[in-house]
């Protein structure tokens, strides 16, 4: 990147990983947590110590809880404060928070490139029928050339529903809904419900946004192991590969490192049915209660670094290892699981080898 850019990625690193908000510097009243980082170390996955709690949807017609503090329980309060519960009645779901690395390239990829990928009558019969998170975007986002709408409704691809547009969208509701922090993007307190004067500024919101859009990719290690190479093969096979696609391409950028490149991310960013198992009854956007987007695996094997030493996978982190995430798997993801369950111990240990490597 250029001199300037650094700069930039230099005070968003500052914003997101040093500064930790209090009373005085516009924190909560209700919160969820008091920095960025708290959720994120070392711009990781989160544990159970860090999952949210999002509430109050069941279907496309919208979230009838917001008068009620939805969609997400801010589950801490300042003192004199109460923290905020369920409401009776509302469905919710936990959402463990993600890996923040190589999320600029997943902001690029096209519209057309992912509408590509939907198959919603599964017209090709392999038993996979992606779909796009349609869902209505807030007037501050700027569309990009090419954006593709749909009765009003963009399509998203942030979050573990798919809901968010773009990392301006997930970033100012996330100092919003977790921290209790105002912004001009999300000007509305979560506590009153009120409009309030910023407690952030644009340059800050956006010095975030830029790191976020270029923390590096996770890079795979050992890709010349032979039992690596094998896992790979029989990652496809089993049709895992139908799902978390393991190649995209960027559109364009005026971020030079970003625009254009062909990157491995192993999702299609589309939402998939994962059976009963999974559906807590809680939606967001045009998503139903049982889709979820297809989680990126880049970086699967490196999760235990900042989950203390183990796994927390899946959307709510109820899985402990590899293995029990793909055993979890429903749907449209029974075959492949089924197919995983059918190799032998060998190449099932080669398919978690080369997850590992991810």
């Amino acid at each position: 990147m250029t001199h300037e850019q650094n700069r930039r990625f230099l005070a968003g690193d500052v914003a997101f990983n040093d500064e930790v908000f209090t009373s005085g510097t516009g924190l909560g009243p209700v919160f969820v947590a008091t920095s960025c980082v708290a959720c994120h170390a070392g711009d990781g996955r989160g544990t159970p110590f860090t999952t949210l709690t999002r509430f109050g949807q069941i279907n496309e017609t919208g979230n009838t809880f917001l008068h009620l503090g939805g969609p997400q329980l801010q589950n801490r309060a300042l003192p004199g404060y109460a923290p905020e519960v369920v409401p009776p009645g509302a469905t919710f779901a936990r959402f463990t928070p993600p890996a923040n690395t190589g999320l600029g390239f997943i902001e690029l990829v096209s519209d057309t490139d992912l509408l590509a990928m939907a198959d919603p009558d599964d017209l090709d019969g392999d038993g996979i029928s992606g779909v796009p998170n349609w869902n209505y975007i807030p007037d501050y986002l700027n569309l990009p050339q090419g954006a593709v709408s749909q009765n009003g409704k963009y399509i998203c691809r942030f979050g573990r529903k798919g809901a968010a547009f773009d990392l301006l969208h997930q970033t100012a509701n996330a100092y919003n809904q977790d921290i209790g922090i105002t912004s001009s993007f999300e000007p509305v307190d979560t506590y009153t419900g009120l409009s309030i004067d910023p407690e952030i500024t644009d340059l800050t919101v956006r010095n975030v946004v830029f790191y976020l859009q270029t923390l590096k990719a996770p890079i795979q290690r050992n890709q010349n192991d032979a039992r690596v190479q094998q896992g790979k093969a029989l990652f496809s096979q089993i049709q895992c590969a139908a799902c978390h696609k393991p190649e995209l391409r960027t559109g364009y950028s005026a971020l030079s490192p970003l625009s254009n490149k062909n990157f491995y991310p192993y999702t299609d960013l589309l939402l998939h049915d994962m059976g009963p198992g999974l559906d807590d009854g809680y939606t967001e956007g045009s998503a139903k209660t049982y889709e979820w987007r297809t989680p990126p695996l880049w970086g699967l094997g490196l999760s235990p670094n900042s989950q203390g030493g183990n796994f927390f996978l899946m959307h709510d982190g109820r899985a402990r290892s590899i293995e029990q995430a793909i055993q979890l798997h429903g749907g449209e993801a029974a075959a492949s699981r089924s197919n995983y369950n059918n190799l032998s111990q060998q190449e099932r240990e080669a398919v978690l080898k080369f997850l590992n490597s991810l």
